[in-house]
């Protein structure tokens, strides 16, 4: 470039005349005192003022006011800026705790204090924190099983019973927490240590009982020793957790061996059927072979009564007997013949007979006569229904009389013959005696 170029000094002006054109993109860098005229400028632009004056270079446009750069001015912003910044910077300490929470205040990642429920200040971050912490909303956490039963968690859910079986167990543990600064800072993840707890109590109880027992008879023993073990565990932890309830949602044997464990119970089943169906039937007969038995024995004992008072009353009567005979034999025998001969003849039927006499003609047929004399006794009774009958009676009675042979007239001699064989049996007996 010469040093006689007409334009030698004036590229930093635009192409107008005054020089006020925009600048070349290689001049050098602008003047920080015009940086702050276009920034006045702009400014009265947005607040809708006019400069007065002429325009450029003798111009009649409007003209931006002249605004001289003023340090106090630009230090009375700041402060005004800051001092908002400090005020939004307190009012962020402010917190609401509600009334089933309390509030933790951190200095510095530090336990400052517990607030109750309520409007609360703290100094704000990054001096002092908070943290929310809800006592009253039960959580819960799943074993063996995520949202539904079917998504199972085998890992957590086989357990080992005592008698070396394995069961699939699924159960879901509430709980609250009781203490927000235990649960807080002793732990540092407070949900999986209440998932360790739970399947450790869960695995301890189950190892130490049968299959049968987890299955059926025992789940509610089970969830209740399970609550109770986990709260002791997690006590020792300093946890800050309250276990409310522990649910049992399934158990069962494994998948792979469902088939044989249901022809198991199956069988199980037709077991304890048939063991009631014995048992039925042994209520049924036992009692009453206990009463035929206890029949038998009273029977026994009223026949053993009986033989026994009979033998007593006859060695009592024979002693009797042999006092009398001691006193009067012959009379006490001759009695005693009478008696024994009257119990055999009134059991049997008499024919009086002609001992005498070479005939074979029967004589005093003595049970016709005494039939016939019975009937004749019941008749006056029979008058009452009408007098036909006692007339029958007299009739039938006169029947038997007409038939009685002429011989039945000479009964002494037959009352004879009876003394006679009485006297000579008094005197066989006499005979026997002596001898």
């Amino acid at each position: 470039m010469s040093i006689n170029d007409p334009q030698w000094g004036n590229r930093g002006g635009d192409d107008k005349p005054g020089g006020n054109g925009p600048r070349r993109p290689n001049d050098g860098p602008p003047d920080l005192e015009e940086l702050w005229r276009d920034f006045n400028r702009k400014l009265s632009g947005m607040m809708g003022k006019k400069g007065g004056g002429g325009g450029n270079n003798g111009g009649d446009g409007p003209r931006m006011p002249q605004m001289d750069f003023n340090p106090k001015f630009l230090s009375g912003g700041i402060g005004v800026l800051l001092g908002l910044i400090v005020v939004v910077w307190l009012a962020s300490g402010f917190y609401i705790v509600d009334a089933s929470q309390r509030g933790v205040v951190l200095q510095f990642g530090k336990l400052t204090e517990t607030t109750e429920p309520g409007l609360r200040w703290r100094l704000p971050y990054p001096i002092q924190s908070h943290e929310l912490v809800n006592l009253t909303g039960v959580r819960t956490v799943e074993i063996g099983y995520r949202g539904t039963e079917r998504n199972k968690v085998l890992k957590e859910a086989l357990m080992l019973t005592d008698d070396e079986n394995i069961v699939n167990i699924q159960f879901a543990v509430q709980y609250v927490l009781k203490d927000p600064v235990e649960f807080l800072f002793n732990n540092r993840h407070p949900e999986e240590a209440v998932v360790s707890a739970a399947e450790t109590a869960v695995r301890e109880i189950v190892g130490k009982s049968k299959m049968d027992f987890v299955l059926y008879e025992g789940r509610e023993q089970i969830a209740s020793d399970a609550s109770r073990l986990m709260q002791e565990i997690l006590d020792r932890y300093n946890a800050g957790i309250l276990i409310s309830k522990v649910t049992m949602q399934n158990a069962q044997p494994p998948e792979q061996v469902q088939a044989a464990f249901d022809d198991a119970v199956k069988a199980g089943q037709d077991r304890e059927r048939q063991k009631n169906e014995g048992q039925a039937y042994a209520n049924d007969v036992i009692p009453r072979a206990r009463g035929t038995a206890a029949r038998l024995m009273e029977e026994a004992q009223g026949y053993r009564a009986r033989v026994i008072s009979t033998a007593e009353g006859d060695a009592s009567r024979f002693r009797q007997i042999q006092t009398e005979y001691a006193k009067a034999p012959e009379v006490t025998r001759q009695r005693m013949y009478l008696e024994t001969m009257q119990q055999i003849y009134a059991n049997t039927t008499k024919v009086m007979v002609d001992a005498k006499g070479q005939g074979n003609l029967l004589y005093l047929p003595l049970d016709k006569l005494m039939q016939a004399a019975s009937a004749a006794s019941a008749a006056p009774q029979g008058m009452i229904d009408g007098g036909g009958s006692a007339a029958a009676a007299t009739r039938q009675s006169s029947a038997f009389a007409g038939a009685v042979p002429p011989q039945t007239e000479a009964p002494p001699a037959a009352a004879t013959t009876v003394n006679a064989n009485s006297r000579s049996g008094s005197l066989a007996s006499r005979e026997r005696e002596a001898r």
